[in-house]
């Protein structure tokens, strides 16, 4: 006589779990592998860079508006430590938005470090430029050794023309360095930057083949940063440098 309400509880059990089971196989449900992730949750790289960066700096890193990631020489002049500050805060004052959450974005500080750790993994190539003869990624600023614009004219009639145009505005093979939208939307480092790396993407060598067998200095590149800068236009609204 005891053993019928076991048996009944028993059997109601596992009819609530078949049914919570069949709620799993409803039509159109998809499987629990396919079900969407909570954006916050996401740490593969593949998908983080093609949500966030593929759009301006290229699927696979290349040939977007923005300069290539996927460049040796770049990975190697830019710190990991500087990355996740690029990433995370972003440029102020130019087109580079900030994505880590605390700064305004939607990334966790976990998904800016898979970042990082994803192009520095998957692009860094082992000996591509040897550190002792990398140039310094930061100028000097106003002290000794900063750009001076008339030098740097001289610089760039050297080894930048050829391609550029005698002022800047297009040649041959590359279009304006001078363009005022150009030069609006990027910062001084990031003149310096491409300087430096180039834009292997675009066809743009970096500072050691501008001159055929003749390295830019660290002051030739400080110079010519100070001739580009010098065409910049004031934007309204936002501090000068």
């Amino acid at each position: 006589m005891n053993s019928f309400p076991r048996l009944l509880v028993a059997a109601v059990a596992v009819v609530v779990c078949l049914g919570f089971a069949a709620c799993d196989a409803l039509p159109g449900r998809p499987a629990v592998a396919n079900r969407e992730v909570v954006p916050s949750q996401v740490t593969a790289f593949d998908v983080l860079y093609e949500r966030n960066c593929a759009g301006c700096h290229g699927a696979g890193g290349r040939l977007g508006a923005a300069r290539s990631l996927n460049d040796p020489v770049y990975l190697a002049l830019v710190s990991a430590d500087r990355f996740r500050t690029i990433i995370g805060e972003g440029v102020p004052g130019t087109s580079m938005p900030a994505f880590r959450a605390s700064a305004g974005g939607d990334l966790t500080d976990a998904q800016v470090d898979a970042l990082v750790k994803g192009m520095l993994t998957r692009w860094t190539r082992a000996g591509a430029v040897p550190s002792t003869t990398l140039p310094p990624y930061q100028g000097p600023g106003k002290g000794p050794g900063a750009g001076d614009r008339e030098r740097g004219a001289v610089v760039f009639a050297s080894a930048c023309a050829r391609c550029h145009g005698p002022e800047g505005k297009g040649g041959p093979t590359m279009g304006s360095i001078v363009d005022p939208s150009y030069l609006a939307l990027v910062s001084d480092q990031s003149l310096r930057t491409t300087v430096i790396a180039g834009r292997p993407d675009l066809g743009k060598p970096d500072w050691r083949d501008d001159l055929p067998g003749q390295p830019l200095t660290p002051q030739q590149i400080s110079d010519l940063v100070a001739w580009l800068v010098g065409h910049r236009r004031p934007v309204p609204g936002r501090p000068e440098g």
